[in-house]
């Protein structure tokens, strides 16, 4: 019987690819609609094409194995950097957001001299809309989406919030963020963050005028936790799905997980019914490594990678990521090309016909022909990040990885569960079903469908494997101790930063920091302020605010 419907699903997506081969790829003067989907807090072992069985992704893994999967790719440790990095094409050294994130309480943003992905794209005759969160500043209009190139906003300011109330708690601070444009969206409460951003999403598409370029950033409130009272909030008809699991967090994290992989199949199923997707540049992204085994109030998991969000271990920069494109010549495959965050300002721009000679001082590199015909990059070394006030730094030049410092004291330096590579019930990779989710027969009616043998090759190619003998194996091995002194990583052998090479090879190290202070040596100053008072929610009818552009009685604040 599985056979019989195997064969029946292959033939049903075949004779959809055939009917719309009628499709031409998009001439190179025609700017492709871009929609660039950013997962929050979403782990390097949280989506199926990385290797995992626990939870399916079907329709990210749809996207990954008909695209191009990005396997040495680099985000920043920690939500506001990796935005910015994103928004910027520049270190976060290089903007003042390098420590850690932003909050709704700070007088403070992203430096308006800074120019946005968005608004270079609106001077290419872009319509740009976002939905979802923010994360670089409010406190004066001029920092929100609306004032930085953006049409539209539907979605939240802060860095996090509840998936049903959409209130945030920056404690001891907490009010409504649930906004459309200026607007607060009282209207909203009790629907699923989620689903909310889905149902904007799909609309924005279909009312879409075809004949102008699209640019749509969704960025998910998903996986990321909610407020302390309700860490993990998924429908609990969907935590139900996934009874094999037992682990009562991850349970709940994969109900969130399923509704963020739901969207993605939606948004990528209405981007083909409106005629876009034969002319789309799709991307899918973490913003940082997974929050794993409780970090954050969270059950994410980087497995075999080391580390949690807001390290500099592996764990916490190297990304989920993929590119998916009819331009993409010989798709179905994956990139080992060394690719970072920063990047995605001048890929896409080129992508859409921009001259990268325009964008001035940037750290991002163009990649779009990189990725597009499989070439040799130019990016031979990433930053991933300098933080000065915590005392850490990461540094990646060709094989070699330095790690100074870390963070909280390194109590989240280890590697954390859970691998979800077991055969047991209910944790057996359905390769039928990326083919069936709704972005695989999406995506096979406009480019060569997937087949079981494309799926598991490229799901082999892609998946991190690394020796935890090795951890114990050899009695000589120093254990790196960051805290103590530099450690340093022959990253491509050892991806899962187990043995250290620092007394190995001491001039590579040496070189490496010599790099690190020079790089430091251009760093501006982190822009982080105390929190304002006038910010508490509850002077502004119990709603985040643009309190900056408001006066407030002194009494009021004390």
């Amino acid at each position: 019987m599985e056979f019989w419907v195997a064969v029946t699903l292959t033939l049903f997506i075949t004779e959809g690819w055939q009917q719309c081969s009628s499709f031409k790829s998009p001439q190179q003067n025609h700017r492709p609609h871009i929609v660039f989907i950013m997962a929050d807090d979403l782990g390097w072992n949280d989506v199926g094409f990385h290797g995992s069985n626990q939870i399916p992704t079907p329709n990210i893994d749809a996207l990954a194995y008909s695209g191009v999967i990005l396997n040495q790719y680099y985000v920043t440790a920690i939500c506001t950097p990796s935005r910015s990095a994103l928004m910027t094409g520049k270190y976060p050294i290089h903007t003042g957001m390098q420590h850690t994130v932003l909050y709704g309480a700070e007088p403070r943003g992203l430096p308006l001299t800074e120019k946005l992905l968005p608004q270079y794209l609106k001077e290419l005759g872009y319509a740009t809309h976002i939905v979802g969160k923010w994360h670089l500043g409010s406190y004066h209009k001029e920092y929100t989406p609306t004032y930085r190139g953006f049409d539209s906003h539907l979605g939240y300011w802060t860095g996090h919030h509840d998936y049903n109330d959409h209130t945030a708690v920056e404690s001891p601070y907490w009010g409504l963020d649930m906004r459309r444009g200026m607007e607060p969206a009282w209207d909203l409460h009790g629907q699923y963050s989620t689903d909310i951003f889905t149902k904007e999403a799909v609309r924005l598409i279909k009312t879409h005028n075809a004949s102008k370029p699209l640019f749509l950033y969704m960025a998910h409130a998903a996986v990321h936790s909610g407020n302390p009272y309700n860490p993990l909030p998924a429908p609990d008809e969907v935590v139900a799905k996934f009874g094999s699991i037992t682990d009562y967090n991850r349970r709940r994290f994969a109900g969130v997980l399923h509704k963020l992989d739901e969207s993605v199949g939606k948004v990528v199923q209405a981007l083909q019914e409106a005629g876009l997707l034969h002319n789309s540049v799709v991307v899918f992204t973490t913003d940082n490594g997974g929050p794993a085994a409780g970090f954050n109030i969270n059950a994410a998991s980087n497995w075999p990678l080391r580390g949690v969000k807001n390290t500099l271990w592996e764990g916490g920069v190297r990304g989920a990521g993929l590119l998916w494109s009819p331009l993409i010549h010989r798709p179905g495959r994956v990139s080992t090309q060394l690719f970072h965050i920063t990047d995605w300002l001048p890929t896409l721009y080129a992508a859409a016909g921009g001259d990268v000679g325009h964008l001035g001082e940037i750290d991002g590199m163009n990649a779009w022909m990189t990725l597009l015909e499989d070439l040799p990059s130019n990016r031979t070394s990433v930053l991933h990040n300098i933080d000065d006030i915590y005392g850490n730094a990461a540094l990646t030049v060709g094989d070699w990885k330095i790690v100074k410092g870390t963070t909280y004291g390194g109590m989240w330096d280890s590697w954390y569960g859970p691998s979800g590579r077991g055969e047991t019930a209910g944790q057996k990779y359905d390769m039928y079903q990326v083919m069936a989710s709704l972005a695989g027969r999406a995506v096979a009616r406009v480019g060569t469908p997937l087949t079981p043998t494309i799926i598991q090759t490229l799901r082999n190619e892609a998946e991190v494997i690394c020796d935890s003998l090795s951890m114990y194996a050899h009695a000589e091995r120093l254990e790196c101790k960051p805290l103590i002194a530099p450690c340093l990583f022959n990253i491509r052998n050892d991806p899962c930063e187990q043995n250290n090479l620092a007394d190995m090879y001491p001039e590579t190290l040496q070189l490496l920091e010599v790099s690190i202070n020079e790089i430091n040596a251009t760093a501006v100053p982190p822009s982080n302020l105390a929190w304002d008072p006038r910010a508490d929610p509850r002077f502004w009818d119990h709603t985040w605010t643009n309190f900056g552009d408001y006066s407030i009685l002194n009494s009021a604040v004390s």
